[in-house]
């Protein structure tokens, strides 16, 4: 029973990191969307949201099963409600990918006014955010999951950072408000799925340890 138990969740984190994988690499794309203006990959990117819907549900299948069939307790049970918050995470940071990918379909086709530098830093930021908290719960590294903290913190600052330069940049030039706006949403939008990174990251402390912990 125990060898059906572990090859049944080795099956569990293969599925997630490849979510994760996915929506990490939608994030990427997204930025080449953003900094490129290419609309045909914002359009691509948009219509990959049912993919990360469906995975979810297929894990959340997957999940059920193995409680039902092996009836699991303590940290093994806590690493499986652990998997299901953290598809929904990451879920939902398939939403703010669609979201994002959206803004950038409405946008005009005008050059941009600011340089993009830090939002850039902020997709490279919750990229590497991801992927230490998937990491950190397929291992079950505490220690790598605490990281996440001052990552967040750092996004936190970015965001400000770009809301604080838009809105100078309104000051100056209100001709191309649109632009800062969507450009603000933009960043507001890669915070929240720092946030998310940042939940993944509190679950992982769950199971290691059973108590909750907010890293946000």
């Amino acid at each position: 029973m125990r060898k059906k138990f572990d090859k049944q969740m080795t099956e569990l984190h293969e599925k997630i990191v490849d979510m994760c994988s996915f929506v990490e690499n939608s994030l990427k794309d997204l930025e080449s969307a953003l900094v490129n203006k290419d609309k045909d990959l914002a359009s691509e990117i948009y219509k990959r949201d049912p993919l990360v819907d469906d995975m979810e549900k297929d894990i959340e299948d997957l999940v059920s099963r193995i409680i039902i069939r092996q009836q699991p307790v303590a940290t093994d049970l806590r690493k499986l409600t652990a998997a299901l918050k953290i598809i929904t995470d990451l879920e939902r940071i398939g939403d703010q990918t669609q979201d994002i990918s959206a803004l950038i379909l409405k946008m005009e086709d005008k050059p941009y006014k600011i340089q993009l530098v830090v939002l850039s830093t902020m997709f490279r930021e919750v990229r590497d955010m991801l992927k230490i908290a998937i990491d950190s719960y397929v291992v079950g590294d505490l220690d790598l999951a605490l990281k996440i903290q001052q990552r967040d913190d750092l996004i936190d600052e970015c965001f400000l950072k770009v809301r604080n330069n838009c809105v100078n940049a309104i000051k100056e030039d209100s001709t191309y408000a649109d632009q800062f706006v969507d450009l603000i949403q933009v960043g507001k939008y890669l915070e929240r799925i720092g946030d998310h990174a940042a939940n993944i990251a509190e679950w992982v402390v769950y199971v290691e340890t059973g108590k909750h912990r907010d890293l946000n």
